[in-house]
């Protein structure tokens, strides 16, 4: 087959970034959340943001709830003006639907971001992060990218020291890691073109 891409990556990532009150999906609840598509180059598709209700019968953890209150203004952000979760979930399920194909989620990690939004895309809508192989209306195309592990693997950094404060602040777009959804989304997204950029100056020449 004829590669008529030129090698460009077509995938558009959506890059998400949630913010919730506790550690378990279910006990707890998911705030607020922002995803930032942007291509493999890092150019921005589009973004979504909410603030969701409680879960019925969901409480705050103690602890969760604790540290919440020495940042104030992420708090905030993360639950004014808070809308019904199944219109949030149907309204990002449109989102993310009108971005062009093929489409695959990003978080940092996968492993607790990408488990809070399958939890509710599961509840609230027929889409999962990854679904069945014999699925044809499936919302994301890929299995899913942890912008953590990648970030390891490319800079050669243990897993443990590839969040936002081990590194560089440019890397993020110089965008403070506030945890406010959409500030984190953005930081992320840019993340993600630094390193693929950086992942494309490390092949091999081919020829």
């Amino acid at each position: 087959m004829t590669d008529t891409t030129g090698g460009r990556d077509e995938w558009i990532y959506v890059v998400t970034d949630i913010e919730v009150d506790g550690p378990w999906p279910g006990p707890n609840s998911m705030r607020s959340f922002a995803s930032v598509a942007v291509t493999a180059e890092g150019e921005e598709r589009g973004t979504f943001e909410a603030v969701l209700e409680q879960l019925p019968g969901a409480a705050p953890s103690p602890d969760t709830f604790a540290w919440f209150q020495t940042q104030p203004g992420a708090w905030a952000a993360a639950t004014t003006d808070p809308e019904p979760v199944d219109r949030v979930m149907a309204r990002f399920v449109e989102w993310v639907r009108s971005l062009p194909g093929p489409r695959m989620f990003a978080a940092s990690p996968i492993a607790f971001d990408g488990t809070w939004m399958d939890f509710y895309l599961r509840r609230f809508t027929r889409y999962g992060l990854v679904q069945g192989p014999y699925e044809r209306d499936v919302l994301f195309d890929g299995p899913g990218l942890c912008l953590r592990s990648y970030a390891a693997a490319v800079t050669g950094r243990p897993v443990a020291e590839a969040s936002p404060r081990h590194l560089p602040a440019a890397w993020l777009g110089d965008i403070p890691h506030t945890h406010r959804a959409i500030d984190d989304a953005r930081g992320y997204a840019h993340l993600l073109g630094v390193l693929f950029g950086r992942a494309r100056a490390l092949r091999p020449p081919t020829g």
